[in-house]
């Protein structure tokens, strides 16, 4: 019986329970307020809970190999580790997420987890500043300019800028100035399926010079729709069209450069999760990598645009799918991890890459100068195998 509760139960509230609830008294678990939830399995695990489901469950009768009980060990042991770090970070790191849900911040749930992932590698406390994106826009300037002044003192303030995933027209033009002053003031930007298709709308508007780009979500008339309604989804039925899943992404030749693909490690191929119903224009593509905004990475068949990046620029990325989806606890997002590194200031002290032991990929971390600082939180990030009492490796690569 798990009781959550504000403090921890006396011993005499426990028989109580235990004795209304003909179970035996250590059978009574005492789920009290911590100081974050990274610290429920140190709580539970104290309490005796590990031995008594190994218990009743007879998992001793079972024949596990050396492997993963080391493997276990390892993670329990990271996981302390993390939990109790967590508590002494004192540098934080400033996100601006520019976003339409921004009131409802449950919306963006997998996400504020996905930065809290990668803030905790980094040993930064992850401080997010909701800026709503039609607060950006010039009408918003004569609507409401007091708004309009602080979305964009909160934008131009902070470390990073991430523009997440999103439908609709409303407060698209706040999201493609939000890139724009990423791109010109070299901030840290993350786009992430729709925030990617913003980056290039604002690239072929800015630096192509396609003043009217858009997309055929927003301007179904639109002269030059960068991006488009990918050609074999039913536009009639939207029901149960979207591209969804597990897919691959290649890393294309020449992208050796780039900064997220060295996060990746080793592979030239990876695997991430999608949802999107809109694509980037292929009819486009060269006009946008002739003005510098290289795809680094594309889908199987080599059609399809999945991840975008600027070579002169401490962090701009943009991809297609959505990384937050497979970003665990002890194993950030790579996509993420390096956005919240640049906006730190840290990406540059530090490296990435899987190796595999034993038939199981394990992330490493070592000092050495891949990529450019960015964003101004300054401060250095120490050894990646333990970061503020942070460690770097957690186990198998999602590819």
């Amino acid at each position: 019986i798990a009781c959550r509760c504000i403090e921890p139960l006396h011993s005499s509230t426990t028989d109580k329970i235990a004795q209304f609830c003909q179970v035996e008294p250590d059978q009574v678990v005492a789920v009290h307020d911590v100081s974050s939830t990274y610290h429920v399995p140190l709580l539970l695990e104290t309490q005796g809970l590990i031995g008594l489901l190994r218990n009743i469950l007879k998992l001793d009768a079972l024949t596990i190999s050396p492997i993963l009980w080391k493997k276990g060990k390892e993670v329990w042991t990271e996981w302390k580790s993390l939990a109790v770090s967590r508590d002494r970070l004192f540098e934080s790191v400033s996100i601006a997420l520019v976003g339409k849900y921004t009131n409802l911040h449950d919306s963006y749930l997998s996400v504020i987890k996905s930065l809290e992932h990668a803030s905790m590698r980094c040993g930064r406390k992850l401080n997010l500043i909701w800026v709503d994106a039609s607060h950006l826009e010039q009408q918003a300037s004569q609507d409401n300019p007091a708004e309009f002044h602080k979305a964009w003192h909160e934008v131009c303030t902070a470390n990073g800028i991430l523009v997440p995933g999103g439908f609709g027209h409303r407060g698209t033009e706040g999201m493609i100035a939000a890139a724009k002053w990423a791109r010109q003031n070299k901030t840290p930007y993350l786009g992430i399926c729709l925030g990617m298709q913003i980056s290039v709308i604002e690239f072929a508007r800015n630096v192509c010079g396609i003043p009217h780009a858009s997309s055929g979500e927003f301007d179904k008339n639109c002269p030059d729709p960068v991006v488009i309604f990918m050609p074999e989804i039913d536009q009639t039925k939207l029901g149960g069209t979207m591209r969804l899943g597990l897919r691959p992404t290649l890393f294309q030749p020449g992208s050796e450069w780039s900064k997220l693909r060295r996060l990746y490690g080793e592979k030239g191929k990876i695997l991430e999760r999608h949802r999107h119903r809109y694509e980037v224009n292929p009819l486009y593509i060269d006009r946008l990598t002739a003005g510098g905004l290289e795809f680094i990475g594309k889908d199987d068949k080599g059609e399809r645009m999945e991840i975008l990046e600027l070579r002169d620029h401490p962090w701009y990325v943009g991809v297609q799918f959505h990384p937050e989806y497979l970003s665990r606890v002890l194993h950030p997002s790579k996509p993420y991890l390096g956005f919240v590194a640049a906006s730190a200031g840290c990406l540059d002290e530090t490296g990435h890459y899987a190796v595999k032991v034993d038939g199981i990929y394990h992330e490493q971390g070592i000092q050495q100068g891949h990529g450019d600082g960015g964003g101004g939180g300054g401060g250095n990030m120490v050894d990646t195998n333990m970061t503020n009492g942070c460690p770097a490796g957690d186990g198998p690569t999602t590819a």
